[in-house]
């Protein structure tokens, strides 16, 4: 039973981030509105950690098999990759670290603020 909450949780979250994405004035991926949404229910503490702990848990265990769609659907266009390649490559290689940089600030900012409210020991 436990499993099934979880599971609906998660799903519950994704089905509002659905929501709020299609009222939204600026398209804005169901994806990302979730994952804002989620962030913004722990944070408040709407929603407590250990409901969706296990089932996060088990999805980023199984994270590489979300991918394999978006891999079938790049070998099915090889031959427009291959003539884009290098415009292809060279913004890969120049967002990359742009990513990475804003990831880590966005880290680093997340830890202080939970040092702040004094939640940060298992960090």
């Amino acid at each position: 039973m436990d499993t099934l909450v979880q599971i609906g949780v998660v799903l519950g979250v994704c089905l509002l981030g659905e929501a709020v994405s299609a009222v939204l004035p600026v398209p804005v991926p169901a994806g990302v509105t979730s994952m804002i949404l989620l962030f913004a229910m722990l944070c408040t503490k709407l929603i407590k950690r250990d409901p969706i702990n296990g089932m996060s848990s088990f999805l980023l265990r199984n994270m590489a098999v979300f991918f394999i769609p978006s891999c079938v659907g790049i070998m099915r266009y090889a031959d427009v990759f291959l003539q884009n390649a290098l415009p292809i490559l060279l913004i890969c290689s120049l967002t990359t670290p742009v990513v990475f940089f804003t990831s880590s600030l966005a880290v680093r900012l997340t830890m202080r603020l939970m040092r702040r409210k004094g939640g940060g020991g298992d960090v």
